[in-house]
């Protein structure tokens, strides 16, 4: 087996949740066997996280806090590096430039998975950050798939919604707002959690299916663990 290394805290239930998931799948692959998972939690100021959720600016600050904590994985013997938050892939290519190791994409497993299941257009809900940088239509048109996004209203509703979920708090009239969204998309043929913490909703639709890009990287840390 190989040992994963994490980095999380973005927000904290979501990288408590992934664990989870990893852990278990694992141990329902090979029941005799515990994975090795190495988890960082990024000690990243309040001010730069919800500045970068609610307006999409300074972004740039998060990496000196990111590459420390690849190096720390690295350094405690991690095979290869997952980070399950979307809108932090616009620093991919810097994080897999800072080690020696792999660092597995969430945008790119999630494109495999959605062309293998023939998906010809999806609805995308995402942070303002990962919208901005075209995080999913760069990595969609691969297949050529094409993205639906929110409207400019309903992408700031979606941030703060975000930023609820960072900080702890999961009411009910944000996953309210969140299904009002999901259902004003029109000729998609899924919806996309394109946001790790948005799964804390246990969100559905009545007609499409909903996809979680945080279990499409669990599913794929997974058969990298075990290979």
């Amino acid at each position: 087996m190989k040992t994963v290394g994490i980095v999380g805290g973005f927000g904290p239930e979501t990288t408590a949740k992934f664990y989870e998931q990893v852990f278990f799948a694992c141990q329902k692959e090979n029941p005799l066997v515990k994975p090795h998972i190495l988890i960082s939690s990024v000690p990243l100021p309040f001010q730069i996280e919800s500045t970068a959720i609610l307006k999409n600016e300074g972004v740039e600050r998060y990496i000196p806090y990111l590459t420390a904590e690849t190096h720390r994985l690295e350094k405690a013997g991690a095979d290869f590096i997952v980070m399950p938050c979307n809108s932090l892939h616009i620093h991919i290519d810097t994080l897999r430039a800072s080690v020696h190791i792999p660092v597995l994409s969430i945008i790119h497993e999630t494109a495999q998975y959605l062309n293998q299941r023939s998906i010809q257009q999806v609805g995308i809900l995402s942070t303002a950050m990962t919208a901005h940088h075209h995080l999913y239509e760069n990595g969609l048109s691969v297949y050529d798939i094409l993205c639906r996004t929110p409207d400019a209203a309903q992408q700031i509703l979606l941030n703060e919604i975000v930023l609820n979920l960072v900080n702890g708090k999961n009411e009910h009239k944000d996953r309210e707002t969140l299904l009002s969204i999901m259902h004003s998309f029109s000729d998609v043929d899924c919806i996309l959690l394109a946001c790790t913490d948005l799964q804390l909703l246990d969100l559905s639709h009545p007609s499409l299916p909903v996809f979680d890009t945080m279990q499409i990287l669990a599913d794929a840390t997974v058969r990298e663990i075990l290979k």
